[in-house]
């Protein structure tokens, strides 16, 4: 039962984002989105759920910050701006 528990709450986290196993360097990158974006005219959460979104769709050996790459991937932008709600 602990297991089944478990699986969904991964799931979960997966489906939210893509953070289930952030690290260190996913928050440094976050971050810096979350002060790129800073004066966008949105609220931080929607912000936050945003960078959180790109960085999960990025992949771990990417050296570009997630403002950079995300001018070279239209899609993931659009579907990480639906999912936190920026309009």
């Amino acid at each position: 039962m602990k297991f089944g528990i478990f699986a969904l709450l991964l799931a979960g986290s997966i489906m939210a984002g893509g953070t289930a196993f952030a690290n260190a360097d996913d928050d440094k990158w976050i971050a810096q989105c979350v002060t790129d974006n800073k004066d966008e005219g949105v609220g931080h959460d929607v912000v936050m759920k945003y960078c959180t979104c790109m960085d999960g769709k990025m992949s771990d050996n990417e050296t570009r910050s997630i403002t950079v790459w995300e001018k070279s991937h239209p899609k993931e932008q659009k579907e990480c701006s639906s999912l936190a709600g920026w309009k």
